[in-house]
């Protein structure tokens, strides 16, 4: 299994996209070496959702997934219930839609990003898993009793949930408190954690003399508490001197030590290598410790207005 996958929900513009989101400016030209860096280093497994630049995100994906065997690319990608109205309130017609636009013939795994309706959506999974147009099916942004009754309604067709994709961080850890990470372990289940670092703010790279692009939705989140987090990336820093490591990759290690796969923004090219690097790192059980508690310390909750809690 791989041990982390890179995101794309900072590729292209438009609509919930990367210049509004993250006050970031990416295309084809400039993600071309991103993508082929990530590819060399053996990192193959990518993150995208329709809603992301509403498919902007997945076109260029596709564009630059094309130089290669399909086979050698694993592609994940979700099917929003909020712009399902779009897709004729189809799960089956949005993921056809992202398989035209990525041009790829099948997804390797593909998600039901909001619980808005379990009942109504997980059984438009079942026929993408009976065609082949999808390999394996996830829910994102789902609790355990949400997770089981997705689980439930595929099963009767002889299907399951492989994997669950939640936002998880040092900064925001209801998954671990609510028991879904002690669900998805007992269960086979893998657990892919998204905005570990928190759309940068756990970088290192930002301080109130130096924040976030004020414009971009994560400036606006996340600039005010900037200074909550001084001691907690300062932490992050001493104990990456040790390996040798930055402090976003002493955040990505924390979160292969808890056993999830985390999704890393990829934009640029030191982002894949800083990624590839730090999945090597393995920290010990008092860093784990030593970083959750000045995390806790924070007081900062960081969950998204889309997600309900998990506890």
């Amino acid at each position: 299994m791989a041990k982390l996958a890179l995101g794309t929900w900072a590729w292209g513009s438009g609509a919930f996209g990367g210049d509004t989101v993250f006050g970031s400016k990416t295309d084809v030209e400039n993600l071309k070496p991103v993508f082929g860096t990530a590819m060399k280093a053996g990192l193959n497994l990518w993150d995208t959702a329709t809603v992301y630049g509403m498919g902007e995100s997945e076109r260029i994906l596709g564009t630059l997934a094309k130089s290669m065997r399909r086979e050698d690319v694993l592609i994940s990608t979700k099917f929003t219930p909020q712009i399902a109205e779009i897709y004729g309130n189809s799960v089956e017609k949005m993921a056809e839609a992202s398989i035209q636009r990525m041009e790829c013939g099948y997804i390797d795994i593909y998600w039901i990003h909001n619980p808005m309706d379990v009942e109504r959506w997980t059984p438009g999974l079942i026929p993408l898993l009976q065609k082949g147009l999808v390999k394996r099916v996830g829910v994102s942004n789902h609790n355990i009793a949400e997770i089981r009754q997705a689980n439930e309604i595929l099963a009767k067709a002889g299907f399951c949930i492989s994997a669950v994709q939640n936002h998880y961080s040092l900064l925001y850890r209801s998954s671990e408190k609510g028991g879904v990470l002690d669900y998805c372990k007992q269960n086979g289940m893998e657990f892919w954690a998204y905005m570990v670092l928190e759309q940068g703010a756990l970088s290192g790279k930002y301080n109130k003399e130096n924040p976030l692009p004020a414009e971009s939705d994560r400036g606006k989140k996340y600039n005010p508490v900037l200074p909550q987090l001084e001691a907690l990336t300062s932490e992050m820093a001493t104990i990456g001197k040790k390996y040798g490591a930055s402090c976003s990759q002493v955040g990505i290690a924390w979160a292969i030590a808890k056993g999830t796969l985390p999704i890393i923004g990829a934009t640029k090219e030191r982002h894949v290598v800083e990624a590839a690097e730090a999945a090597k790192i393995q920290l010990t059980s008092q860093e784990v410790t030593r970083l959750e508690q000045l995390a806790d310390a924070t007081g900062i909750d960081t969950r998204g207005g889309w997600e309900h809690s998990m506890e």
